[in-house]
Parts: structure tokens; sequence; C-alpha cells
């Protein structure tokens, strides 16, 4: 199933949604979700002073890094190129594995997350698009207030994306609507458990707190701000070496930091890839993480992008 043609499925055959969410987000959902973006976009701000006088420490930046690259690669590898488009088959085991790491990047239920990827898809940069930078027009000042929607003013729509429309198959898997259920208590446990750690490893009061502050507020802020600059920026400005009917562009330096998602222009040319950083030198870690687990036999059919396929959306200013 690719994002732009999704299965179609009427209400009655949908199960109640119950915790998973409504079409409407409700009063306490946008209290919630300004404290989960708002609180740890802070501690960020915050991080700064704090690393120039007391409070970093080794346990603290291995903490932050492991739970970064778990709750990220949970988002890009699961939420992304699992469940929304299909790049490949996975076991139950690790369908449900990659299904609570990614919630534990706090960006919302997975069933949620999805419909709204899916959404986007299938209108990228135009009418419709939850989040595209372009809403407002091509003037600048329009491009600024499209970019502050696009990278976080679109989570607190009141009209939120159709679960069932979007993500009819994802609502008759009862495991990974489980866990889209269980999201208030995955993004309790990811704040608490790097303080938990920290606590244990050192013995001591400071370590929970230093070990919350940068293991948990600050490495939510960043995982945060970096998916959402897939959104913004790279929908703004970046190279175009390939076809695609949106405006995506690839930006190399966020493309540590998101995982590889930055190499945004060949994922909507070619959306169901497994790997998107598909020219020399781009890193790609979470097509190097699916590519492990292949190995492994967890995962099967995975669409790698031959280089027929590369050389038919090129352009011809680069080479794989």
């Amino acid at each position: 199933m690719t994002a732009t043609s999704v299965p179609q499925q009427s209400t009655a055959e949908a199960p109640a949604l119950g915790t998973l969410g409504g079409e409407t987000q409700s009063f306490k959902e946008r209290v919630a979700l300004s404290l989960f973006i708002g609180v740890p976009f802070v501690a960020l701000l915050a991080a700064v002073p704090v690393v120039w006088g007391w409070g970093l420490t080794w346990t603290d930046l291995i903490i932050a890094v492991v739970m970064y690259a778990i709750s990220g690669h949970g988002v890009t590898v699961g939420f992304h190129r699992l469940f929304t488009h299909s790049s490949f088959k996975a076991k139950k085991a690790l369908r449900v594995g990659l299904a609570i790491a990614g919630s534990l990047a706090v960006q919302g239920p997975v069933i949620r997350w999805v419909a709204d990827h899916r959404k986007h898809h299938r209108y990228s940069d135009r009418d419709g698009d939850p989040h595209s930078p372009w809403r407002y027009g091509e003037t600048m000042p329009a491009l600024i207030k499209g970019m502050w929607h696009a990278h976080i003013g679109w989570l607190f729509d009141l009209e939120q994306t159709s679960q069932q429309q979007y993500a009819p198959d994802l609502l008759k898997d009862r495991a990974i609507v489980r866990v889209s259920r269980a999201f208030p208590y995955l993004a309790l446990a990811s704040l608490l458990v790097p303080a938990v750690v920290g606590g244990l490893v050192t013995w001591s009061w400071q370590g929970i707190l230093t070990a919350f502050f940068w293991g948990s507020l600050v490495r939510i802020s960043l995982l945060h701000h970096t998916t959402w600059s897939i959104n913004s920026i790279c929908h703004a400005v970046g190279e175009r070496p390939f076809r695609s009917r949106d405006r995506s562009g690839n930006v190399w330096w966020l493309a540590v930091l998101s995982m590889g998602e930055s190499w945004h222009n060949l994922h909507h040319s070619d959306p169901t890839a497994a790997r998107h950083g598909v020219l020399r030198g781009q890193i790609d870690s979470s097509a190097r993480i699916i590519w492990v687990f292949e190995k492994f036999g967890w995962v099967r059919d995975v669409r790698w992008p031959s280089k027929e396929r590369i050389a038919m959306k090129l352009g011809s200013e680069a080479t794989p």
C-alpha cells in the first residue's frame, strides 16, 4: 500500500476509536499537547547555560543519545517506513517493538501519526496537506507564516485526520491498536526511564535530575524539532535532484539528527522506498537498521530502490 493509494473502510467496519482519539481535538488534548511541546522546548533553551555550568555528565550524555536513537528510529523505521509506507514487512514482535519505540518519541499515538502522514503524502504541498509551508502563499510574509504552521502550528488544528479513512489497516491490527491506546503511559515512561536509570547509575538525586533534564526533556524537544523540520524546512529549501510532484528537498545538515529522513526529495519521489539517502555520501541510519533487521531474518520484502529506478527518477546533475 502506498501513501497515495489508501484503502477505504466504512465507519461501521472500524472498531471504536476510544482512546485512539476522535476526529476533533479536545481541549484536554490541546492542553496536554502544549505541555509536551512547551516544557521540553524550555528545557532545550535552558540547555546552553546549563552545559556551561553544572549538570552534564557522561552518564547523562549516554542516556540521552541512547534514548534519542531508540525513540527516533522507532519513528523513522517504525512509524514512517513500516507503518505509513509499508517499505518492508516485519515479524509481529518487531512490529510491536517499533510501535512502542516510536511512541517514546512523544509525537502522538502511532495510528494518529500514520494517518496524518498518509494524508500529507496524498496532498503534499497542495490544498489538504496538513503541514505545507506554502499553505498561505509564496510571498515572504506568507512563507514565514506557513513555516510556523508546518513546523508546529498544524499540531493544534481542531479538525483531526480521519483514522478510518487513512489508517484502516492499522485499526484492524489489534496489537498496534493496543500500543496506540497505551500512548499516554508510554509517553510517561519515556519521561521517567532516563531519570530512573540516572538514579540507579549515580545513586544520587542529582543523577536523577540531570538525567531527566538531558535524557527526557532536552532529548524529546530536540527530536520533536528535528522531526518537525522535515515538514517545514525540507519542504521550503534544499536540493531537488529527483522528480516529485511537490517542493520536497534534501537538507544535508539534518541527515544525522533526522536518521536519514532529511533526504526528503527522494522520499517524495519514491515514497515506499526503504532507503532515502540513495546518492553517494548520503547517510541514512534508518536504512542501515532495516538492512540489519533483514540480515537477521526479522523483516522481509524490503523495497530497496534499484539503480534503474533511481536513474529513472533522477535528474541529470547527480549520480547514484
